[in-house]
């Protein structure tokens, strides 16, 4: 995305926090205090404006209710008149040794998105209870959350103690509970503390109430939490925002999420691996600045050579870049109404990159309420589960392990965040991309090519059984278009095992890439105009998942669906002869493993349809979905 910047946008490049800064999520079951609580902590850290309190005092007065503190949280109205908070808000205050970035969340179940969504980008968390209600199942499933998006430091604040007499007895119940179901989850209690949010007992300072208490405030165990890692010792991690014309100059805008980087570096641009160097670092008036900058950092900076970046792209030094996939493995917090299932077709948010994927595994399901492990082919809403996503855009990612913050994402269906999680694994069985490759573009235009051709392109993917006639009907339909001026190219797959494909064998992960070369080559062809007609057993519905992802919108699948007895008394080829030892023992072996297409743009059944009729079928559904064009003398012959 490019942009012409005002002045603001990259004087904003040059803010950085003077001491550590350490990001908090606040989470807990709703009107356990969490704004009450936030609102509290402004007030005793000094970090409201002036005037902010009277003024909300004053607003509560005309409108005849008590002043609460957690309408310094609540700024929208609705959230006022409902006494609840929606939508996660970030603030900034100071303890004594730290910047603190306080991420408020709902405790609402229906708003559990909105805490994934805030919880994914904290460091720490506070988890805050009612001491009247207790631990409640809400409670335990923010545990469970904070532990599934890898939050480890947590201290638990147990709310209204002034609604339980400031009873010691109470306070330690609680802290007996809420300490075993969080150590049984890896997580250990930083710290466990009675206040009263409301009156302000235990939050800056210790009272007569909580006499009986020792340990620390809340902003005492604030002011003790640390980053998770300590970003600067990473891998350089920039993923770029906006690239803005400003000058003669494009300015390369992002936030520093990881280590450290300064001018002259070299670095390289993932997924793509285009290599330069950092020819200067922007600010505004003065420019340019000396660096190095650290993580934390917002920057801007411009490069040593032209280069065609995207927003979502990351930068990372050479040698210790992240690694670009199409596959990811994730463990997430599923919301969505509708379960997650086998096939989805879902919305992946990984910092500022966003793709189209598709759930290609589901493992190891598992209801945070009950911490039980099931059996499930889908993940229900509010349960957890471990997916594996082929990617419709290869993206840049790590591993949560190695680093934190990019390796969360977050899940969108329809325009709304459905889950979120950890990635634990990058690639999956996909090959890396070497660095520094720049793909060439033809000079003919796709459109030139349509004028000349007639249609489209298009990658039409004849499966079947071994026998069925895919390859009888792909050259039947091969001979049909270029009859009428097109360009279709005929690729069988036994044809590319004796040349391109020459080096597999016939393991699951060697007929897997036999069909990723297959679609890679059937799609380069497709793009420079020409129609490929493959004809490929390609038993796996995972495989053939993925060669449409890998063809995208050129996609066309075509069933070729002939019923296995009529299969084995044909030759391996498809013709109508009897079919030779070698033919019913490549049958035997794939045909019973053949995993039969359920969404195909087309079905052909040969028990019912001539190899004529069929290639008829297959030209007709070509124009009918917009690869073939029309001409005029098709429009005469239909008359």
């Amino acid at each position: 995305m490019n942009m012409l910047a005002p002045a603001a946008s990259i004087a904003a490049a040059v803010s950085a926090p003077a001491r550590p800064q350490v990001r908090i999520v606040i989470v807990g079951h709703v009107d356990h205090g969490k704004s009450t609580l936030v609102g509290r902590l402004l007030h005793e850290t000094g970090s409201l404006p002036d005037g902010k309190l009277e003024m909300l005092k004053a607003v509560s007065e005309r409108r005849g209710m008590p002043f609460e503190w957690s309408f310094l949280l609540d700024a929208l109205q609705t959230e006022r008149d409902q006494g609840i908070t929606i939508d996660t808000t970030q603030i900034r205050f100071k303890t004594p040794s730290r910047d603190v970035v306080l991420i408020d969340a709902p405790g609402h179940a229906e708003f559990l998105r909105n805490m994934i969504t805030g919880a994914s980008q904290a460091d720490a968390a506070v988890l805050i209870i009612d001491a009247l209600e207790g631990v409640r199942d809400q409670t335990r499933r923010h545990g469970y959350l904070l532990h599934l998006l890898g939050i480890r430091k947590v201290a638990v604040v147990i709310n209204k103690m002034d609604r339980v007499g400031f009873a010691q007895a109470r306070f330690d119940e609680i802290a007996k509970e809420i300490s075993a179901h969080l150590t049984g989850l890896g997580v250990k209690p930083t710290a466990i503390i009675p206040i009263s949010a409301r009156d302000g007992d235990g939050v800056a300072a210790h009272t007569a109430n909580i006499a009986w208490y020792k340990g620390p405030t809340v902003v005492d165990a604030l002011d003790k939490l640390d980053p998770a890692r300590p970003m600067t010792e990473l891998p350089l991690r920039l993923p770029i925002q906006a690239i803005y014309k400003f000058d003669d100059r494009r300015i390369v805008a992002g936030r520093i999420e990881a280590g450290s980087l300064n001018t002259g570096d070299e670095i390289v641009i993932m997924p793509t691996g285009k290599i330069a160097k950092i020819k200067s670092i922007e600010s505004w008036p003065v420019t340019p600045i000396k660096g190095p900058l650290g993580a934390g950092r917002s920057v801007g900076i411009t490069l040593d050579r032209e280069l065609f970046l995207e927003r979502g792209d990351i930068i990372g030094h050479v040698g210790t870049a992240p690694r670009d996939t199409r596959r990811l493995r994730a463990r997430i917090f599923w919301l969505h109404d509708a379960p997650l299932t086998k096939g989805a077709q879902i919305l992946v948010r990984l910092g500022t990159k966003e793709t189209r994927a598709t759930v290609i595994a589901i493992d190891k399901a598992v209801d945070p309420g009950e911490l039980a492990s099931v059996q499930a082919e889908a993940i229900k809403r509010n349960h957890v589960g471990e997916i594996d996503l082929a990617l419709a855009q290869p993206l840049a990612a790590d591993a949560y392990s190695d680093n934190p913050r990019t390796g969360r994402l977050v899940i969108e269906v329809s325009g709304r965040i459905a889950g979120g999680g950890l990635v634990l694994s990058v690639d999956a069985g996909e090959r890396a991309i070497p660095v520094d490759i720049v793909p060439v573009e033809s000079v003919v235009r796709a459109d030139e090519r349509s004028a000349r051709f007639g249609h489209a392109g298009a990658v039409l993917w004849l499966t079947g059984l071994p026998g069925s006639g895919k390859s009888t009907i792909a050259q039947a339909v091969e001979r049909k278009l270029f009859g009428r001026g097109a360009s279709p190219i005929f690729l069988d797959a036994d044809t590319m095992r004796a040349g391109l494909n020459g080096d597999l064998g016939f393991t699951p992960q060697d007929r897997s890439e036999n069909i990723r070369r297959l679609a890679e080559v059937a799609t380069h062809l497709a793009r420079n105009g020409h129609i490929a007609i493959v004809a490929a057993v390609s038993p796996s519905t995972e495989d053939r998942a993925r060669a449409r992802r890998i063809a995208d919108t050129a996609f066309r699948e075509i069933f070729v669906s002939t019923p296995a007895e009529v299969c084995e008394s044909r030759d391996p080829k498809g013709h109508y002869a009897k079919a030779r030892a070698g033919a019913l023992n490549n049958f035997t072996g794939i045909g019973k493993d053949y995993e039969t297409p359920q969404a195909a743009e087309l079905t052909i059944d040969t028990t019912a349809l001539s190899v004529a009729d069929a290639a008829d079928r297959v030209e007709r559904m070509l124009i009918e979905t917009g690869v073939v064009f029309i001409q005029p003398a098709d429009l005469a012959a239909n008359i």
